[in-house]
């Protein structure tokens, strides 16, 4: 049996993976819904309107909405397929929360007829497929996984490996691994895929595509961790970690990634702990490198406030918010923490937070009486010290004459080309 042709397929989240995947599969021919706890974000979507930045995304859900084959509500409808793409945050310190997952399998359980596809696509610890799976048939024991039996249904994993910035062209172009909870199910879901997917379409199972998703994080982890620990160490032996990098790399088998500030979004700075939780004797470089890199909102923060030695009442103009350049994702984001983490350390001070891509700030920074979103001139100007976290195209194409008299922290290297001209810039 094949699902390619067929044009029912319920998305279930719809968030910044959710909804491309959404209006993708509607761009390729599918008859879709979106369904998200949001109200608002159902509104949003109905109406054509695009609920957070992502390049290329915006008017291919106008157009899909316009045209009738993408819709957004709250309540699960019946469908051929199901793709579920909540969050999994974190519980319990590092343990993965799979609440969204366990409430998605219960909302869809009662639409079920047999013979659907339900595919997991939320970065997950080993065995969370098969635990949506379970809840699925605790809720409905007249159906059975896998099998050829019309009250059978097919259960897959299909983690997202995109780049946020770059979603819509990735979701087409980026090879996919999946995991069925039964060879069928993995053939179903490629199947699935294949109607919009251009490059290869990898099989395997569930547990292995867990992994798989998980791994790929840690890999990038594990080697941003290295780039952090050599920024600490370039720093104290008074050497430009920007020069030191570049020159390393220019060996063949070299390939330094850049240091900054911490690690955000919600894949490389969560992912590493799933494995680490599922097996903690073992996973000692992977716990490290999160460690590692966890530990550097600190270090920055201990920069700006020994820069700031002796200036009472300090204004602080920190620039991004979001976890990656040119985007307004603030999940797991470091830079995030460290405003906040400033604005309790300088109780008599201010921070204005500018982030070119949101028009609020979160609520835990709203509340805060000393921090402020402000537009990128006035906190300039205002500013004892500009701390530069998050290398957006504005702050970049900057007028950098402006910081020779500031004090300065640049955590992403934008502006080393002025270090001869204001020594007191720093990585």
């Amino acid at each position: 049996m094949t699902i390619q042709n067929k044009k029912r397929i319920a998305v279930i989240g719809l968030g910044y993976i959710g909804l491309p995947t959404a209006v993708v599969l509607a761009i390729n021919g599918h008859d879709v819904t979106g369904v998200d706890v949001k109200q608002s974000t159902v509104d949003s979507i109905n109406r054509g309107e695009l609920p957070f930045v992502e390049p290329d995304l915006g008017a291919s859900l106008t157009g899909t909405v316009a045209a009738g084959r993408l819709r957004a509500t709250t309540s699960t409808p019946e469908a051929d397929a199901y793709i579920v793409a909540v969050p999994t945050p974190f519980k319990d310190g590092h343990t993965a929360d799979l609440s969204y997952i366990e409430a998605a399998a219960k909302g869809i359980a009662p639409q079920l007829r047999g013979g659907e596809l339900i595919i997991l696509e939320s970065t997950s610890p080993p065995g969370a497929t098969q635990r949506m799976a379970d809840i699925i048939i605790e809720e409905r024991p007249d159906l059975r996984l896998g099998g050829e039996a019309s009250n059978s249904i097919h259960v897959a994993h299909c983690p997202e490996r995109v780049l946020p910035g770059r979603v819509m062209i990735e979701l087409v172009e980026n090879d996919r691994i999946v995991g069925g909870l039964t060879p069928g199910s993995a053939e179903m879901a490629k199947s699935l895929y294949a109607s919009f997917c251009k490059a290869e379409i990898h099989l395997t199972d569930a547990v292995t595509a867990e992994l798989a998703k998980l791994v790929e994080n840690s890999f990038r982890d594990v080697n941003i961790a290295f780039a952090n620990e050599l920024s600490v160490i370039a720093d104290k032996l008074d050497v430009d970690i920007w020069e030191l990098i570049e020159l390393a790399n220019h060996h063949p088998r070299v390939n330094i990634l850049q240091p900054g500030p911490g690690v955000g979004g919600h894949c490389i700075a969560v992912d590493p702990w799933f494995i680490v939780s599922a097996m903690p004797d073992d996973a000692r470089i992977i716990r490290l490198a999160r460690e590692t890199n966890d530990s550097k909102p600190q270090i920055v923060i201990d920069k700006a406030l020994t820069a700031l030695s002796g200036v009472d009442s300090p204004t602080i103009a920190a620039l991004g918010l979001a976890f990656k350049a040119d985007i307004d994702d603030l999940r797991e984001s470091p830079a995030r923490d460290i405003v906040g983490r400033l604005a309790d350390a300088i109780p008599n001070g201010k921070v204005l937070a500018v982030e070119p891509n949101i028009v609020a700030l979160p609520a835990e920074l709203h509340n805060r009486r000393n921090v402020q979103l402000s537009e990128l001139e006035p906190a300039i100007a205002a500013a004892d010290l500009v701390l530069l976290l998050v290398d957006h195209e504005e702050f970049k194409t900057f007028d950098t004459d402006r910081l020779l008299d500031k004090k300065v922290v640049d955590t992403k290297g934008v502006w080393r080309q002025i270090r001869a001209d204001a020594p007191s810039l720093a990585q």
